[in-house]
């Protein structure tokens, strides 16, 4: 991407227990995670299609970046949270942020999968601070 190798990780760890599998990628590529890592994840404290660029900072209740904090000793990675939403009233978390969207905001979604994937493909060229003024912004449904 970019020019650059980049390997693609989707951890086969349970979720929350993300950081086992990125501490390890890390140290067999001898990465530095502030400079060369971007950790891509839903956020139901966000509404749906809405994407936050971060350097740093808490886990937020996200129980997979927990881990990926505890187990690199560090919250300095870049990060780029994708809004869900919350969960629908009756329904369980889980089966929300692991099931289908609902049909009202597929499309929504599906563009902000589109826009996370350029705002990561961005972020390993220019300044973190030029591509969170870009794509830090509200969306409306």
């Amino acid at each position: 991407i970019e020019g650059q190798k980049v390997l693609l990780m989707k951890p086969q760890t349970f979720m929350n227990l993300s950081g086992e599998a990125v501490q390890q990628a890390v140290a067999f590529y001898k990465a530095d995670p502030a400079s060369q890592l971007i950790v891509l994840y839903d956020d139901i404290s966000l509404q749906p299609g809405t994407i936050r660029i971060r350097e740093k900072g808490s886990a937020g209740g996200h129980n997979g970046i927990k881990n990926i904090i505890q187990m690199l000793g560090d919250d300095h990675f870049l990060r780029i949270k994708i809004g869900t939403g919350g969960k629908p009233e009756g329904w369980d978390l889980a089966d929300y942020v692991l099931g289908r969207f609902p049909s009202s905001v597929q499309v929504t979604m599906t563009e902000s999968f589109e826009r996370a994937s350029r705002a990561a493909a961005a972020l390993m060229t220019e300044p973190a601070e030029k591509v969170m003024s870009t794509y830090n912004r509200k969306v409306s449904i």
